[in-house]
């Protein structure tokens, strides 16, 4: 429940930089009908979703045009053969939002030597 009361609170006016969330429930399992997008129109930041193409809670058909309200850019990473859990995929989720915060907020990708 944390990413989508995070994408509440920032609709909100909660100041934010972006969101990245990782396996967003768009609706109960079973249950399509039942969406929780209410909030994405106020969406104004970045955000990057992260969830497996078995998720119970989104398909990617589902996700992509729910996603598609949101006013801010919007990224889709899709993890193959995972389920809402993500498991065994915890690297790949971990690495895509690496690499998505990088590039939206132009961020060094390491590589570079530190100094003391």
């Amino acid at each position: 429940m944390g990413g989508r009361i995070c994408s509440q609170v920032v609709a909100e006016g909660l100041p934010a930089a972006g969101l990245a969330l990782v396996s967003y429930p768009l609706h109960p399992p079973g249950r399509p009908e039942r969406l929780r997008v209410a909030h994405f129109p106020q969406l104004r930041v970045p955000c990057l979703f992260v969830s497996g193409t078995k998720d119970a809670f989104a398909t990617r058909d589902e996700l992509e045009t729910a996603t598609a309200a949101i006013p801010g850019p919007v990224s889709h990473v899709w993890l193959e053969g995972a389920d809402h859990g993500l498991r065994k995929h915890g690297a790949a989720a971990a690495a895509a939002i690496l690499q998505w915060l990088a590039s939206t907020f132009r961020l060094p990708t390491g590589g570079g030597t530190s100094e003391p």
